[in-house]
């Protein structure tokens, strides 16, 4: 099967499907090839790969960014179980800043969310045992590791954990409401 790529209601939010091949064996799928990404517009190139895994449902990570000269697209997909994935539009210039888009991601659906710079990223596990894979396009730097609180009542998203049964880091929990997150991106 071929990939196809949808653009979502946020600006440059992509989902990118990469249907798997089952047979008696199991499956089969090709998750990147450069040369389909490119001809479906998206010209990133990734440098490094992150891996999450979270052995609870109800496990938020996020909402997560890194400043610019460090800031990173990220393309997500899940490799076991399920997640409420979220993005938030940080581009003070844009007519959609503050603005979330929130959509399900599967393990073997063969979906992946192309997260572009300038948008803050999170998610929450839907299933025990979820693991999450990530391809970046800019290393990782801890001086420009940045975010912004997952539960922020101001960006309206309504996550499928209540605040108080949440599982996340301090780290997390300690995260600046939106209003408070300076102008890193125009």
């Amino acid at each position: 099967m071929k990939m196809s790529v949808r653009s979502l209601l946020l600006p440059n939010i992509k989902l990118i499907c990469a249907p798997p091949i089952s047979d008696e064996r199991g499956y089969f799928a090709e998750t990147y090839q450069y040369f389909h990404f490119a001809a479906a517009g998206i010209n990133h190139e990734f440098i490094q790969d992150n891996q999450s895994g979270s052995s609870r449902k109800g496990t938020v990570r996020g909402l997560h960014f890194q400043a610019p000269p460090c800031a990173q697209t990220k393309l997500i997909r899940v490799l076991r179980g399920r997640i409420f994935d979220v993005v938030v539009d940080l581009r003070r210039s844009a007519a959609t800043f503050g603005k979330h888009l929130a959509i399900e991601l599967v393990e073997r659906s063969g979906h992946q969310l192309l997260v572009p710079i300038g948008f803050a990223h999170g998610f929450c596990t839907l299933e025990d045992d979820t693991e999450v894979l990530y391809k970046v396009d800019a290393a990782y730097s801890p001086a420009h590791e940045r975010g912004v609180n997952w539960a922020d009542p101001a960006l309206g998203i309504e996550w499928p954990v209540a605040v108080s049964e949440a599982i996340l880091s301090d780290r997390d929990r300690a995260l600046p409401p939106l209003i408070e997150l300076p102008a890193y991106f125009t």
